[in-house]
């Protein structure tokens, strides 16, 4: 996904970038260079160097920083995000569980009765086209369990 446009939110004290999804908002309380009444936004724009994936602004102190289109989506609780990043932990998980179990790959393949690309592709913390099920079946065969809590967030 790529930032088609980025603008600043005066009323809502926020950055605010374009998506084909919309329009996201980030407060400036989540910025790591916060602006000020006195140190206000003088220049930002979609940074072209790092895809168009993230934006850059500078404050008129002369202080810069850039934010990715993650920052903004997490923001947001984007499900497809979260799915994301929930994909990518569990494989992280998986590829520690795998060097200490003790198990071979070919054996993992077997107990999962599929095929080695298919043990490589779960394995792959780049790949996202991999569902849940298919995680939660290898880290049972890799000795773990995943416990899901749904828990109220703080107003």
């Amino acid at each position: 996904m790529k930032i088609r446009g980025v603008r600043i939110n005066k009323r809502r004290n926020a950055i605010e970038i374009e998506t084909h999804k919309g329009i996201l908002g980030l407060p400036f309380a989540k910025l790591r260079v916060k602006p000020t009444a006195r140190n206000k936004i003088a220049e930002i724009y979609v940074d072209p160097e790092l895809g168009r994936r993230a934006i850059t602004y500078r404050l008129s102190s002369g202080q810069e920083d850039s934010l990715h289109l993650d920052a903004f989506l997490d923001y947001a609780k984007d499900p497809e995000f979260l799915r994301r990043i929930t994909l990518h932990k569990l494989t992280l998980e998986a590829r520690k569980a795998l060097k200490a179990s003790g198990l071979s790959k070919q054996e993992v393949i077997r107990r999962l009765k599929t095929s080695p690309s298919q043990l490589y592709r779960l394995l792959d913390p780049s790949n996202y086209r991999k569902s849940l099920d298919e995680m939660l079946r290898l880290l049972s065969v890799l000795g773990l369990t995943v416990e899901w809590s749904v828990v109220r967030r703080a107003a």
